[in-house]
């Protein structure tokens, strides 16, 4: 295994594209791990490069470039999208453009037939999609105005889409997973993985705040058809290569038993008759599948795959009658307000909360008056409270994007910029 020089990883806050550093990973003769934003892949074929991800564009996308040149003066034959999400394909331009100032051909720029659905909905939705990006990478207003940008592809494939002959054919094979359109690259000479988005060193990504619902069973069934390959090597979009087959049919296997586990367990409770908060609270992890490496907790959360299936499977309905037809925030806000007398009484007792370090139930005291309109002194107070335990929240858990929605979250109260998402 041979790599070029790689600049030390930045720190959680600095990374607002979960950027893994430079340079490049030789894990097979002619198959390359590319770092960018995550872990592109390149497979060196008898009909020229064939690069997954373009990168989010700017001085990272053309790192890869250089670094690719390092390994390779082939002309590239395709940029292959690891899968639809906004961002990963925005440096689609650079790679033409270097392309044609080689005096090579365009490559083609493959997905799968999904990617360009998501990518329209992502067009229609552009101010969303970049408020919910500063909100989970925490970055400030307007930051991804000019940086999420979508390049269509030029052609698409349904199951399995061949690229070069004899040794040094790879397969595009569709694996679906944190993504519908999601892509796997297959060395069948060397049994090399790359996994993409279904394979990285954390729980599986289900289940996020933002996104619309991902399906629980279905990943799993990718990773089960994936380890019937058996591969190998597997090379993760983020974390180390899993070496062996042995290795990569454990990782593989076990994170589908695990998600298998979860949706059999909501499952059993929905029928129960337990409502999403109830689920939430009554589940119980078993660590023998759950406090492996590879399932920690570290970007998604397995409370996050619990809500995904509920809903999936019940709508957006809390269980409370009063929640059907709601009034306005606003209106809630002062009625509650009004309705509580003895203010100084309710932030006493979140304080108390505090203190003992219950951060979780002095927020949900602290918003009988964090969340109301009205000019009472006690309301400004609970606001700037529940921003400062919101921070200690953060600490609390162990999932990047919760701590980011704790942190813009506080940020916003201070701010006074919670309309701007409908932070409350």
């Amino acid at each position: 295994m041979s790599a070029t020089a790689e600049k030390p990883q930045a720190t959680e806050e600095e990374k607002p594209f979960l950027i893994v550093g430079t340079g490049t990973e030789t894990v097979a003769p002619g198959l390359h791990i590319l770092r960018g934003q995550g872990q592109s892949f390149v497979a060196e074929t008898n009909v020229g490069l064939v690069v997954i991800d373009a990168g989010p564009g700017g001085s990272v996308t053309q790192g890869m470039i250089d670094a690719l040149r390092q390994l390779s003066d082939a002309p590239v034959h395709a940029l292959c999208f690891s899968h639809g999400h906004i961002g990963y394909n925005a440096g689609v331009p650079m790679w033409l453009a270097h392309a044609a100032a080689r005096g090579d051909a365009p490559p083609r720029i493959i997905a799968h037939r999904n990617v360009p659905r998501r990518l329209a909905r992502y067009r229609e939705t552009l101010a969303l999609q970049h408020r919910m990006a500063e909100i989970q990478f925490n970055r400030p207003a307007g930051f991804f105005d000019h940086r999420l940008v979508t390049h269509p592809p030029t052609e698409t494939f349904d199951d399995v889409l061949q690229i070069g002959s004899g040794e040094r054919r790879i397969e595009l094979r569709w694996a679906p997973s944190e993504t519908d359109d999601a892509i796997a690259l297959w060395s069948p000479a060397q049994r090399v993985l790359y996994g993409g988005a279904a394979l990285i060193d954390s729980i599986p990504n289900i289940g996020t705040p933002f996104r619309t619902m991902r399906d629980t069973v279905r990943w799993a069934d990718t990773l089960e058809a994936l380890a019937a390959l058996k591969p190998r090597k597997a090379v993760r979009e983020f974390g180390a290569t899993l070496e062996g087959e042995d290795q990569v049919q454990h990782v593989l296997v076990h994170t589908a038993r695990a998600l298998r586990w979860v949706r059999a367990e909501v499952v059993r409770l929905m029928n129960e008759g337990l409502n999403e908060r109830d689920i939430l609270a009554r589940i119980r992890f078993p660590d023998e599948l759950f406090a492996v490496e590879w399932m920690k907790p570290t970007y998604g959360d397995p409370g996050y795959i619990v809500r995904d299936i509920y809903r999936s499977e019940n709508g957006w309905w809390d269980r409370n009658p009063t929640s059907l037809h709601p009034a306005a925030p606003e209106a809630i806000g002062r009625a509650v307000a009004d309705a509580i007398t003895d203010k100084r009484g309710v932030i006493d007792q979140a304080r108390a909360l505090a203190e003992a370090k219950q951060w979780q139930l002095a927020l949900h005291v602290i918003d009988l008056l964090a969340t109301a309109e009205g000019e009472a002194s006690e309301i400004a107070e609970a606001r700037s409270l529940k921003a400062e335990w919101l921070r200690e929240r953060a600490r609390e858990v162990p999932s990047y994007v919760s701590r980011n929605l704790y942190r813009v979250g506080a940020d916003m109260i201070e701010q006074g910029t919670q309309a701007r998402f409908g932070i409350r």
